[in-house]
């Protein structure tokens, strides 16, 4: 994993590696950069991880001294699933070539700094399955050269779906709950209450670098009174549940775990035209608003709050298929597959 910190991709492999290790498939978790909220994460799950750390946040880059430091560490793996790009790039270079190579993609190819054609056309002649978690991230592998039938649709195992309601939070409220950075539009959320006449006390579920500016925001808009920060909690499907609405006014999400929670619980859910979100809220499943348009995700609010749709039942045949023993089954499938093949990925040069 390139990138260790409170996220869906890294709950989601976390709940992957949980369940398999059930069923008697033990996995060692090596980073490249941990926060110390995604070390503490990883340790709720069982997992302790072994952190390179030697250059900063390696997501997005290519960093042969990360490879370098992976390699002795993958001596002896039968199989390497690895996350991000600069993780599974690294591992496309560390990896021997007998042993099977799994890549996962969260993410849209947003690059930060430059983009690594290249790079990413190496690493991906190393792959032997690709999981994608979006449309964006399909696209870009299938155009950088990936053979289409390495290619699979990502999963996410969701947890929460089944959660009571917690006692004693105000109602109606609003539930927004992610990381509080810039992509995940929080501040998005904080503008469109602005514009509603008596917005209910919504909850912000999740913690960041922007939250000293997001409760300036709250101090700008007077609405200290409305909005809490709640920081990480444990089980945001028990605030979820009963909520009168989930908003999601991302700028990048490929795929929403939080969606699939309020989408299981019955409650309106309200997420922007962005990747692969529209696809997670088509069909009628939730409502859709431009990205970066606080009017539009205000107008949606007023929409919901005052009861001009019906509410919404709970989609638990759309959400079951995300439940942490039917995705780990794909995954062990995929995984069982190779290792009965071996792998067919073309090494990297170090």
């Amino acid at each position: 994993m390139a990138k260790l910190e409170p996220g869906g991709a890294q709950l989601s492999m976390l709940r992957v590696m949980a369940e398999l290790r059930g069923r008697g498939i033990a996995s060692e978790l090596l980073c490249g950069w941990a926060s110390a909220d995604g070390l503490a994460l990883a340790r709720r799950h069982g997992v302790e991880p072994t952190v390179w750390g030697g250059g900063g946040n390696v997501q997005w880059t290519p960093a042969p001294a990360f490879a370098r430091w992976l390699a002795p560490k993958l001596q002896g793996a039968d199989l390497v699933h690895a996350h991000m790009f600069g993780g599974w790039w690294a591992a496309a270079v560390a990896t021997s070539a007998a042993t099977p190579l799994v890549a996962s993609e969260h993410n849209q190819y947003l690059w930060p700094d430059r983009a690594y054609p290249d790079e990413l056309r190496a690493g991906l002649d190393r792959v032997d399955v690709f999981f994608a978690h979006g449309p964006s991230a399909r696209d870009t592998v299938l155009a950088h050269g990936l053979p289409p039938e390495r290619l699979r649709e990502g999963l996410s195992p969701v947890v929460g779906t089944q959660d009571q309601p917690r006692a004693g939070l105000p109602t109606p409220r609003i539930v927004f709950a992610g990381r509080l950075h810039a992509d995940k539009g929080p501040d998005l959320l904080l503008a469109a209450l602005g514009r509603l006449r008596a917005p209910p006390v919504t909850l912000i579920l999740g913690d960041g670098h922007l939250r000293p500016v997001l409760e300036e925001q709250v101090r700008e808009l007077n609405l200290q009174t409305r909005v809490r920060f709640l920081g990480w909690v444990p089980d945001p499907g028990a605030y979820i549940a009963g909520a009168a609405a989930l908003a999601i006014p991302s700028r990048d999400e490929s795929f929403s775990q939080t969606a699939i929670i309020g989408l299981a619980h019955g409650v309106p859910v309200i997420g922007t035209d962005v990747d692969g979100f529209p696809t997670t809220l088509g069909d009628d499943r939730g409502i859709i608003v431009p990205p970066e348009d606080p009017d539009a995700l205000a107008a949606a609010l007023r929409v919901v709050l005052d009861g001009e749709l019906p509410r919404p039942r709970p989609l638990r045949d759309y959400t079951d298929q995300f439940e942490p023993a039917r995705v780990a089954d794909v995954y062990e499938h995929t995984y069982r597959g190779l290792l009965s093949r071996g792998s067919v990925g073309t090494p990297v040069p170090a």
